[in-house]
């Protein structure tokens, strides 16, 4: 199933501001909190919906990536196939530790139906890390096995961070991660929640502490990630890979991967959007007979004629060759500019045959109609 526009999924313009699309997420997000719906799966599924939506468009980088390309710049199910990429599969720990503040005091953060529980939730930091591709991984898509350090979860402790894997209930609050003080005031008393300072909001606290992490639930360490890079990404593109960064401490749940295209140059195609240029020198004679020549492209090489009389500047293209676009797949094009070769240095018998055709009449200049200038060749290019 295709996803819903984001701004549809909040019920806003896209011109709408932060503080616009912040206030109309509370309003889905209240809507539907699972506080409000239990056991009703289909208001989680738009809950779920709600924070995609406002994960991305709360981020002005995320946003613009979002406004430029689609959800095939964001990842998931939108193109970026089963590599985990954009704002797809959030959990509901990732929703109440990334935006537990915007619910206010009404509801929980870090497990739901638990009547006002705001156990605070760890989140590992993103990692970035940058991936060079040539324009043949480009046009056609790649997979690749990125070796990453980072903090992984400790396997000693399984990431509870305890010796013994026992965690005990926080006896200054009782679990719930928060302490509440009432305090007396002219116009009454007044209740203030705040993290409870004994177990840090985490609502356990932890008896002996793991050796090998010391308590922090996690250790340095490596792991190969799979990235599958969809065709027709750009140079600076960022890919996010969910749940891909470091682990979250204690058991929180783990940042993401930050993967940063960089682009290698072609030697002989450059790139323009999603078409190539090629620049074809021909030598005087074949652009005055005409013949045949190869010219480089992502699968190999092509054969294409240079017409008799070919003029310098002449640009051919070649449809359908270039790299796909991002979002539909479509293909652009190969334009081949045409230069003929003028030699510098010419023998005795060379310039002697060259004499003998400056006065015929065939080699004269006579440019006539048909002939376009560079500016009219310019304006056909960008208007195909």
């Amino acid at each position: 199933m295709a996803k819903r526009d984001y701004y549809e999924v909040l019920g806003v313009g896209k011109n709408a501001d932060a503080t616009e699309i912040k206030k109309a997420y509370r309003k889905m997000a209240v809507k539907y909190h699972p506080d409000k719906n239990p056991d009703d799966a289909s208001a989680e599924a738009k809950f779920k919906e709600a924070a995609e939506a406002y994960e991305v468009l709360s981020n002005a980088d995320k946003k613009a990536r979002y406004d430029q390309f689609g959800h095939a710049g964001m990842g998931g199910a939108a193109g970026f196939g089963g590599g985990g990429f954009g704002g797809g599969g959030m959990s509901m720990d990732d929703i109440f530790s990334q935006f537990g503040d915007i619910f206010g005091g009404g509801f929980g953060g870090g497990g739901f139906g638990g009547g006002g529980r705001r156990t605070r939730v760890n989140k590992g930091s993103n990692l970035r890390v940058r991936v060079k591709l040539n324009l043949e991984e480009v046009a056609n898509g790649v997979t690749k096995k990125l070796k990453v350090n980072k903090y992984v979860s400790c396997q000693k402790c399984t990431g509870t961070g305890a010796e013994d894997g026992r965690m005990d209930t926080c006896h200054t609050c009782g679990g719930r991660g928060q302490v509440t003080r009432v305090m007396n005031t002219p116009l009454g008393q007044m209740q203030t929640s705040s993290t409870c300072p004994s177990c840090n909001g985490q609502g356990s606290t932890i008896a002996h502490k793991c050796t090998a992490c010391y308590g922090d639930g996690i250790v340095k360490g490596e792991e190969v990630i799979e990235v599958k890079i969809p065709a027709g990404v750009g140079n600076e593109m960022q890919l996010s890979v969910r749940g891909k960064g470091n682990a979250g401490a204690k058991g929180g749940i783990p940042g993401d991967l930050i993967v940063l295209v960089e682009e290698e140059e072609h030697p002989l195609l450059k790139r323009d959007g999603n078409n190539l240029h090629y620049e074809l020198y021909v030598s005087f004679i074949d652009a005055v007979l005409g013949t045949s020549v190869e010219v480089p492209t992502i699968e190999g090489k092509a054969r294409i004629k240079v017409e008799a009389g070919t003029q310098s500047g002449k640009l051919l293209r070649l449809r359908g060759k270039g790299l796909p676009d991002l979002d539909y797949g479509r293909k652009g094009d190969i334009l081949v500019h045409t230069n003929v070769w003028i030699p510098k240095k010419l023998s005795k018998d060379e310039k002697h045959a060259l004499e003998k055709l400056r006065n015929s009449e065939n080699f004269r200049p006579d440019p006539g109609k048909g002939e376009k200038s560079f500016f009219d060749k310019m304006k056909d290019y960008f208007h195909n």
